[in-house]
């Protein structure tokens, strides 16, 4: 009798306890798989099935989709991660990942009167949640929804919830979100904020960047008709007939002619 009884719960424990599976729902680029006790990796492709122990590997530009249960993992580019454990029971799914390196976002949503639990360990922390969307990358931490677990290699766990971050911090624990975030809403200094006002230089050119002109005394002044270097301007510039300008050959439009001064000073306006 004693041994029927056994046997009876033996057959009960193995109905609702069982080995569950991953599945590549979609993938694109390079995705590879290795088997446990596999000593290389081949190409994957939408459809196959991911076994307890199989590392799953990406490459650059290249996703995966897999659907283990109730949770979901997308997995980025460049990421390698372990399925270390998958248990399922007709009341309750647990599925252990560990991160060794890239990013990977986790979406758990158990059916209705169903329990799910999900921890995603890599060298640095563990996040461990029940029920949530978070993404993770080995250190860093962001919960879409839900709340999560979040315990680095040192110091105590801190409950991580939708909307915020976390990150372990140098002495190997986690960040507390408000620590997390408050360098984020700090405002920033302005530039050279910490150093003293100093004035403008003065502008040494006027309106439209020319420099300023020249005094009525400047001897260089081609325009001025009282330099005495300029041969062209006679010192009565209304007398046509003054000896400066005798009309030479050179200069055939002398007194009376087309090349009076009117034309000089334009040329030099």
């Amino acid at each position: 009798m004693k041994k029927a009884i056994i046997a009876f719960v033996l057959i009960l424990v193995g109905v609702s306890v069982f080995a569950q599976n991953g599945v590549i729902k979609e993938l694109s680029g390079q995705v590879e798989l290795k088997s446990p006790g596999s000593a290389s990796f081949v190409a994957a492709k939408a459809g196959d099935i991911v076994n307890q122990d199989t590392v799953v590997s990406t490459g650059f530009k290249s996703t995966a989709l897999i659907e283990v249960g109730s949770t979901v993992i997308t997995v980025r580019p460049l990421t390698r991660l372990t399925l270390t454990e998958i248990r399922a029971s007709s009341e309750s799914e647990s599925l252990n990942v560990n991160l060794q390196s890239g990013r990977i976002r986790v979406d758990v949503n158990p059916p209705a009167g169903a329990k799910a639990s999900m921890a995603v360990s890599s060298p640095s922390a563990t996040a461990s949640v029940r029920g949530t969307s978070f993404e993770f990358d080995t250190r860093n931490l962001h919960v879409n929804s839900g709340n999560v677990i979040f315990k680095g290699t040192r110091g105590e766990a801190t409950l991580i919830t939708a909307g915020f971050n976390s990150s372990t911090g140098q002495n190997g624990s986690a960040i507390n979100p408000l620590d997390f975030g408050a360098a984020a809403y700090k405002p920033q200094m302005p530039i050279g904020g910490s150093q003293s006002y100093t004035a403008p230089a003065p502008i040494t050119t006027v309106s439209g960047g020319e420099t300023p002109p020249s005094g009525p005394s400047n001897p260089t002044n081609p325009t001025n008709p009282t330099n005495p270097t300029n041969p062209t301007n006679p010192t009565n510039p209304t007398d046509p007939g003054t000896p400066t300008n005798p009309g030479t050959p050179a200069n055939p439009g002398g007194p009376g002619g087309g090349g009076d001064n009117t034309d000089v000073g334009v040329n030099f306006k």
